[in-house]
């Protein structure tokens, strides 16, 4: 979603339009994000009112989601502590999952804005006690309209480096989370196209999950970036503006 369809708040040129082409067309999507701290319900209203842009709910998918349907595969019923906001909370909680601090099952760490050092000792101590270490995404850092903010995978680096404990990372680049969306709308690998715009997450877990993978230019990875890793996409285009007249090609019966 960042770096494709809108650029914090603000529109990327061709976003409305495309999305517009898919849904004229019926073509079945998702918006794809690894950012776990609102709910598909928010993103879709902030979406809307930012930028214009109109995603059903249920056409976004995000690591908290991703995480929660990963929790109630692995262990149903369990429980967790969860450093998180909304939309990691409340995906957890709908999957059935009680969430405390007494040995829990799980530690799940995601996104927000108020890490506070009281909740990761917390997790640390619950890790070292044996909670199991589970991470929404490893992005590093996320942007802002004042700057750089440190996000999931620098925190989980903090209570690695404290406990010795590595956690299992559900978003991109992990092929789980594409994996998880592919059988949401019920798609084949061979029959859908990953967009995205950074080669390190987007493209190689689209890559990994045998999709066709598609580059926009908009966000974290610039074209002569390309060249500096060991795999390349199926095609590199300047935005999403470029796609929305491929939507047709792209998707003709003898191409999918």
């Amino acid at each position: 979603m960042d770096g494709v369809l809108v650029r914090e708040e603000d529109p990327i040129p061709g976003a409305k339009e495309f999305i517009a082409a898919l849904r004229d067309q019926d073509i079945p999507f998702l918006v794809l994000t690894n950012n776990s701290i609102f709910t598909p319900r928010d993103l879709r209203v902030r979406l809307l009112r930012s930028s214009g842009i109109d995603v059903p709910e249920d056409r976004i998918w995000t690591s908290a989601l991703a995480t929660a349907q990963f929790l109630d595969e692995q262990r149903p019923g369990g429980s967790a502590y969860v450093v998180g906001e909304s939309g990691l909370t409340q995906a957890v909680h709908d999957v059935g999952y009680v969430m405390t601090d007494q040995d829990p099952d799980y530690v799940v760490l995601g996104e927000t804005r108020t890490y506070s050092f009281e909740a990761i000792t917390k997790a640390i101590r619950l890790v070292n006690g044996g909670a199991r270490f589970i991470a929404t995404n490893p992005d590093p850092s996320g942007p802002s309209s004042q700057g750089m903010l440190p996000a999931t995978g620098s925190v989980a680096a903090l209570i690695s480096t404290a406990t010795g404990r590595q956690p299992y990372f559900i978003g991109k680049p992990n092929p789980l989370m594409m994996r998880s969306a592919l059988n949401r709308l019920e798609a084949h690998s061979e029959t859908t196209v990953m967009i995205g715009d950074r080669m390190d997450t987007d493209i190689i877990s689209g890559l990994e999950a045998g999709l066709r993978t598609i580059l926009v230019a908009t966000g974290a990875t610039e074209r002569h970036e390309v060249e500096n890793f060991p795999y390349r996409p199926s095609l590199v285009v300047d935005s999403i503006a470029d796609v929305v007249s491929l939507v047709s090609e792209l998707f003709r019966p003898e191409n999918v």
